[in-house]
């Protein structure tokens, strides 16, 4: 049987008469009339009694209807899943993201992302180190990544979503608060919270404070943000953060913060892994994550 003969069949079964399925099909009468016959032929069964110029299924033609719309059930079932598929209806977009864009950004890109395509779902994981980062979208475990640190490998793709930069972190009591930006000169009696020396921030902090003679007494020594800000929140001196966890201390009150003077700034970036092209909902959230950076204000 072909495609037509099957739309044919299907017809008559449907409307229950030749000239119905005639006019559901838009052909003539004898023309349907016609093809039952030659599909009886080409079957070898009887599917039609005509009697009194009415048409009754013969048990052949329950069977074959009955096994005619299981699949047509299952067509219906594929157009209604690529249907989904612009909708990301079809499979959890799962995500995983540095702190400092987790605190805030991504969750708002995500929310957006999921009021724009209801049928979306989405899961989100945060990794502070690049080597977890690296491992999860190697394995595959996790579609897309949102990195404030370089991520790193032949296998993994990237795309710049916005930048961060250091800021001097501060309670809003504290007189750095009188500035416009903060120069190595102005910390140099200052006790810190300081990052770790092998970590991105402890480097680059370190060698921006080398051109004054004082150095800062460090009090205490972290690898977070977060948990920089809470040490400072609590009377620990000042610090020195990606420019993402000082907005949230100060939204949070009681924290303030002054940008760097010739202070660093770094990208952060969309990565995926390049054994498969990227899903249309991974773009879309990635422009939700663009526009969220964008729109900061200081």
């Amino acid at each position: 049987m072909n495609l037509r003969q099957i739309e044919m069949f299907r017809a008559i079964m449907q409307t229950g008469s030749f000239t119905a399925a005639a006019e559901a099909l838009h052909i003539s009468q004898p023309g349907v009339s016609r093809a039952a016959r030659h599909l009886e032929i080409l079957l070898g069964v009887p599917l039609f009694q005509r009697v009194q110029g009415r048409i009754r299924p013969t048990d052949e033609a329950l069977a074959l209807y009955s096994e005619i719309e299981r699949s047509f059930r299952g067509v219906q079932s594929i157009q209604q899943f690529a249907g989904s598929l612009k909708h990301g209806a079809y499979a959890m977009l799962r995500v995983a993201c540095s702190p400092n864009v987790g605190i805030e950004i991504v969750p708002r890109a995500m929310a957006a992302l999921l009021q724009s395509n209801p049928a979306a779902s989405v899961s989100l994981e945060v990794f502070p180190r690049a080597l977890q980062q690296k491992e999860v979208l190697l394995a595959q475990q996790v579609d897309l990544v949102f990195s404030s640190v370089a991520v790193d490998h032949p296998m993994l793709e990237t795309m710049a979503v916005g930048h961060w930069d250091m800021v001097c972190l501060f309670r809003e009591d504290h007189r750095l608060r009188s500035k416009k930006v903060i120069t190595p000169k102005d910390v140099g009696a200052e006790a810190i919270v300081a990052f770790q020396a092998d970590t991105l921030q402890g480097r680059v902090v370190k060698e921006w404070l080398t051109v004054q003679s004082k150095i800062p007494t460090p009090r205490a020594y972290v690898r977070s943000g977060q948990a920089a800000a809470s040490l400072v929140a609590s009377g620990l001196g000042i610090t020195f953060v990606d420019s993402l966890t000082a907005r949230s201390a100060r939204t949070n009150g009681g924290m303030d913060w002054r940008p760097m003077k010739g202070g660093p700034r770094f990208p952060i970036q969309a990565v995926w892994n390049r054994s498969h092209s990227p899903s249309l909902q991974s773009m879309r959230l990635c422009s939700f994550v663009r526009q969220e950076l964008a729109g900061i204000v200081s």
